[in-house]
């Protein structure tokens, strides 16, 4: 990208790194890029100058994410973030190309720290259809604040009010014990044994980088919502268990021993309005599946259709411990995490203790992250460039985990990224772990009396992600 010429600036505004952003630039390694990836489809091409002048102005009125990190010296308190006012190079281009080859650069060249702002946005042709490939690196802010400056742009160039939808209204979940008004929701007990790993399956174990598969699905249906009551479980819960399911099952038919799946959830608290807070704002919680992941195990992992009934309890457990989950006010990555970054020694040190903690915390972390965005709450209207028809997200999938699931809604479909690291799973491992969560999600949908139900409500992890079908279901998706 070609720098962007502009007048003197004013003084350097600095900011500390917070938590979030700090442990991540502790842990970043070269075989690994830190990036998140926005893909979003259009049904015609925008201009690329009006669009580079309309991020422009966009990252003007969110000036949080125009920032280059200040260059690290170990002996400090901290990493700090420099504000920059006005961006240090273009953002905006339009490479040419075929939609596959940025998608690669998506997940393999993030984009340097050194420079603001910490993105870059192609316009890239595909199939008749133009599509806006968002790459992000995930040390300075994550995918809804980007999409938060994104939505601002499309405004700015298109002249349509991209303001969010009012998020849905939740009916409370009545609790009629004794004394419940009175309590907290209690955080669930540690979990001391290891959670199990996607078996590995890979032609070049320890290979580099990361794998990515995107995929089309329907939404999965969910009972009718009788007026006044709480739905019995979200599609979010849906989405969990789906992944509990996928990793199961992959794990029995690869013959490894059975080891309780635990599942890192982000949850999104932050408003989608204009003063949305830009950065890392999510906080991270871990979803256990408690008694029923042992009891129904054999029910939902043999090698024909799982039990409905069984997948039901599944469903219904999931949904109270997620709604407990959410409920819970803590920091962004736990106690422990503001502990590790306080500023009593000097950040080198600080960077050199917690990698070697990470190494050494390794077994134990959770078996995958499941980021579910949720309906994407923006019209994403680019006037004569049109709205978006498609969106879909991506989070890295660093090991010891190896693997993340990512999903956003639109238009009534739900769109699948998966991701994995060339440590563990091969491209084609990908694709066929792909085509399990696709099977695994389509056997949560509510069935009664054997027909499919027609509720597509999707809940995101915000106040917060299987099994066979009748039939095999392979996903509408593209190796990337």
């Amino acid at each position: 990208m070609k720098a962007v010429p502009h007048g003197p600036r004013e003084p350097e505004r600095r900011i500390p790194f917070p938590t979030v952003d700090e442990i991540t630039r502790h842990c970043l390694d070269e075989d690994e890029p830190e990036t998140v990836h926005v893909e979003i489809h259009l049904p015609a091409r925008p201009d690329t100058d009006r669009l580079r002048a309309a991020f422009d102005e966009a990252m003007r009125r969110h000036p949080r994410i125009l920032m280059r990190q200040a260059p690290p010296r170990w002996w400090r308190s901290r990493y700090e973030w420099v504000l920059t006012g006005e961006p240090d190079r273009d953002a905006v281009s339009c490479p040419g190309g075929t939609l596959e080859e940025a998608r690669r650069r998506a997940i393999v060249d993030c984009p340097p720290l050194d420079a603001s702002p910490p993105f870059r946005a192609e316009v890239v042709e595909h199939e008749g259809r133009w599509v806006l490939m968002v790459t992000i690196n995930h040390t300075a802010l994550d995918g809804p604040a980007c999409l938060r400056v994104v939505a601002t742009a499309a405004e700015l160039y298109g002249g349509a009010d991209n303001s969010p939808a009012p998020p849905p209204v939740r009916t409370p979940v009545p609790d009629t014990r004794p004394g419940a008004g009175e309590r907290r929701p209690e955080a669930p007990p540690p979990v001391w044994t290891r959670p199990a790993r996607v078996a590995a399956d890979t032609l070049h174990p320890g290979a580099p980088g990361n794998g990515m598969l995107i995929a089309d699905l329907p939404v999965p249906a969910r009972p009718a919502r009788t007026p006044g009551e709480p739905a019995p479980y979200t599609v979010n819960d849906q989405l969990l268990v789906a992944t509990w399911l996928m990793i199961a099952r992959w794990n029995r038919s690869h013959e490894e021993p059975r080891r309780p799946v635990r599942v890192t959830m982000p949850v999104d608290d932050r408003p989608r309005t204009a003063d949305m807070p830009i950065g890392n704002g999510t906080r991270l919680v871990e979803v256990t599946f408690g008694p029923e992941e042992r009891e129904l195990h054999e029910a939902l992992t043999d090698s024909g259709a799982p039990d409905r009934q069984a997948i039901d309890r599944m469903l219904r457990a999931t949904a109270a411990r997620t709604r407990a989950l959410k409920a819970i006010e803590r920091p962004q990555l736990g106690f422990s995490g503001d502990l590790l970054t306080a500023p009593v020694l000097p950040v080198g040190v600080r960077a050199a203790g917690i990698r070697a903690l990470r190494r050494a915390a390794g077994p134990w972390a959770s078996s995958t992250l499941l980021s579910n965005i949720g309906r994407v709450p923006y019209p994403l209207d680019f006037g004569d460039a049109g709205r978006a028809e498609a969106v879909w997200f991506s989070a890295p999938a660093k090991m010891p985990r190896g693997l993340s699931v990512t999903t956003v809604s639109t238009a009534g479909r739900l769109q699948l990224a998966l991701r994995w690291s060339h440590a563990r799973l091969d491209d084609g491992a990908g694709a066929r772990l792909g085509a399990l969560f696709a099977s695994a999600l389509a056997a949560t949908s509510y069935q009664p009396d054997g027909t499919d139900g027609p509720d597509e409500q999707n809940e995101p992890n915000r106040t917060t992600a299987s099994a066979e079908p009748d039939g095999p279901h392979e996903p509408k998706g593209d190796p990337a």
